[in-house]
Formats: structure tokens, sequence, C-alpha cells
């Protein structure tokens, strides 16, 4: 008798299937999955395609292609001041999603503790557990979603192997502030920890908000593994093309586990990549100006229409406190605003080890066009 492995009998499907699902059942506009509607430059299409024509179409290195690692390694010079060896400090990826899972599963062992910060980005606590580690939860609380350095420093054992941080922040769209970061790193080297950063919205960051990147903190580029992507940068995140960044010993754990996983990603686009990362700077300012500039328009909605929006200061993610609407939780209203409204956004008690910490709250996107978005607004006016 095929029976499934007990590892994974627990996960169920995510809540982005099913609420999508239940989106396309009743033509609802999709504010819930955290992917771009919109063309994603041509100069990044244009390069692949160039790639594919030149015949790059073979097998990549396990660690990715050699100018693509090279345009990483500038790139967190150009951005961090962060030297970075591109041959030995540098691994690519199937998207930061295949970073994560290569990351824990190489460096945690069964009984290890990982500190996650919730709400948390659904595939942490997948990874975690397959790994055999013991997760211990930090939790955010709106709206500001602060640090309390004693609270944390509680978590802290002679068990935990590696805290991982995601700044900025999805769902919250918190950026973690230089002292939080300070608060973080002063407890890794206090525990011997690992710090493990999730960087993917590290350029979509508002109102002259600053992202910083920890690796550069004193005592902490030997106990960092620094990880983004450039399908959130790019609007291409079916490209999946993530890397991970840390001290050769630290790469190699990654390495070692991603080899047997998918061994390399697609070569044409990881060379696209390499074009992208190469091209003005320029180009990143009016990313996170667009992404603003949807910001402020939905908020403006949220607002009109009744609901509490939490501003981002990162991301392209929106939360809403929903605590004084008559529904019993954040699925309910969910569940509601799709089939009623037409407007479907995401139930954050999804990201909570207890469900009932994130009941109050509602996860919208606005990574979509402006046409989508005011369609949305729309719709939305019913709520009145």
């Amino acid at each position: 008798m095929i029976s499934m492995a007990h590892r994974v009998r627990d996960f169920g499907t995510t809540i982005f299937f099913e609420m999508t699902e239940l989106a396309n059942r009743h033509q609802a506009v999709n504010l819930g999955q955290g992917f771009p509607d919109f063309p994603g430059p041509d100069f990044i299409k244009t390069a692949a395609v160039d790639a594919i024509q030149h015949d790059l179409n073979q097998y990549a290195p396990g660690t990715g292609q050699p100018r693509l690692r090279r345009a990483i390694a500038q790139k967190m010079e150009d951005f961090y001041g962060l030297s970075v060896d591109p041959d030995s400090e540098l691994t690519v990826t199937t998207g930061a999603t295949g970073a994560i899972f290569a990351t824990i599963l190489g460096l945690v062992d069964p009984g290890d503790e990982v500190i996650l910060f919730e709400p948390y980005y659904d595939s942490y606590l997948p990874a975690t557990l397959i790994a055999g580690g013991i997760p211990r939860f930090y939790t955010l609380h709106a709206p500001d979603w602060s640090i309390d350095e004693a609270e944390l420093n509680a978590l802290f054992s002679d068990k935990t192997k590696l805290i991982l941080i995601n700044t900025p922040h999805n769902p919250t769209g918190k950026v973690f502030s230089r002292a939080e970061l300070d608060c973080i790193a002063r407890l890794c080297q206090q525990h011997d920890v690992i710090a493990v950063t999730d960087e993917v919205y590290e350029h979509i960051v508002f109102d002259d908000v600053e992202h910083w990147c920890l690796a550069t903190w004193p005592g902490m580029a030997d106990r960092t593994v620094t990880m983004s992507s450039a399908g959130k940068t790019f609007g291409m995140t079916g490209w999946k093309v993530g890397w991970a960044i840390g001290r050769p010993e630290l790469v190699q754990s990654i390495v070692r586990v991603h080899q047997f996983m998918v061994y390399c990603g697609a070569t044409p686009l990881q060379e696209a990549v390499a074009t992208a990362l190469q091209t003005s700077p320029d180009y990143y300012a009016k990313l996170a100006a667009m992404y603003q500039s949807n910001r402020d328009f939905l908020g403006d909605v949220l607002a009109d229409v009744g609901l509490n929006p939490l501003m981002p200061k990162g991301t392209y993610f929106m939360m809403a406190d929903i605590s004084h609407l008559d529904f019993p939780d954040d699925v309910a209203f969910c569940r509601y605003l799709t089939t009623e409204i037409g407007v479907t956004a995401i139930p954050p008690s999804a990201f909570y080890h207890n469900p009932a910490d994130g009941a109050n709250i509602a996860r919208f996107a606005f990574c979509k066009t402006r046409a989508v978005l005011e369609e949305a607004a729309r719709r939305l006016t019913k709520l009145k």
C-alpha cells in the first residue's frame, strides 16, 4: 500500500492555492498572490532571447553561470560595500525558495532550534520541519511590528542553530531598522548563531527608508547567509533565479544540498539576469517609485471603504486591520471578500503557528497594474 511520508502529511495545500482557486471560481480581482501582472522590462527579456539564440542552452555549472556570479558579487559591492568572492562565497539557486530550503537543510541538524519571525513566508516552517529543526517563534505585532530585545533573547538557547530574518518583510511590509539589526547581530554573536537573511524585496522600499544588509555588520560576515533573487526586482517570478551568499563553508553546505535537489537552473535565464544586474541603477529607483505609487493608491482605497491599512515601508504587500469588522476571523473575511465583493486577499493566519494571532488582519498585494487596482477599488466600494 502506497502512503505519504510522515514528514509531509500535515502540510496540505498552500493558502495561495486555495484562495486563487476561489478567486477563479468567482471571477474575483486577485490581490492575493504576490506576482506582478504586468510585463517585465524589455532589456531582461531581450537578453534571455539573445542567450537562447547564442546556444547558451546546456547545463549551467552547479553554482551558477560565472557571468551571473560575477554580476551578483559586483552588485553586493556597489550597493552594500560587501566584498564577495564569486567563485567560493556565492551560489545560484532555483529562486530564493530554493536557497531557503537548501540553506536550512544544509545547516540544520535534527534537534537544532531555528528562530522564525512570524508572520513568516510560508516555506520557512516546512523547510525547518523537514530538516528536523525545532521552530521557535517571535511574534511581530501590529501596527509597527517592532522587536523587543529581551523577548527575542529569551528564544535563544544552546540549541539555537540559526535565526531567519526577512527584510523587507513579507507579509507585514516591515523593514528592519539598524537598531533591530544591531540587536540581532549582538545576540547571534553572543550565542554563536548563524543568521540567514531573505532580502528578495531589497529594492522595494518606500518613504526614504533604507534597506540594510546584516552581513555588513561587524562580526557578522562569517556567520550570515544572504539570500535574494531576480524575481521580485525584475518582475520575472517564473524564472526562479535566486542566490545565496556567505563564507565558503556556509556556501558549501548549501551547494551540497542544492546539487541533489535540481543541480542547476536555466542557463539562458541566468545569463539574462546577469545582464539585468548590470543595467542602469536608475531602474531600482523607478521600481520603488512605481510601487510606492501603487501602495499609496491602495492605502487610500482601503481606508475609504472602512478597512484600516497598515502602510508598509517595503515589499509590495499591505496588511489591513479588520478587527473592527463583524467576522469571526481572517479566513471568513477573505472568503466573504472573494465571493461577495469580488476581490481576493490572503488570510495571514496561515503564517502564524497560532492562527489566532493573525485572525484580525488581511494581506493585499499591490504588484498589479493600475487598471486592476482601480477595478478592485470599484468593487471594494460595496464594503461601504
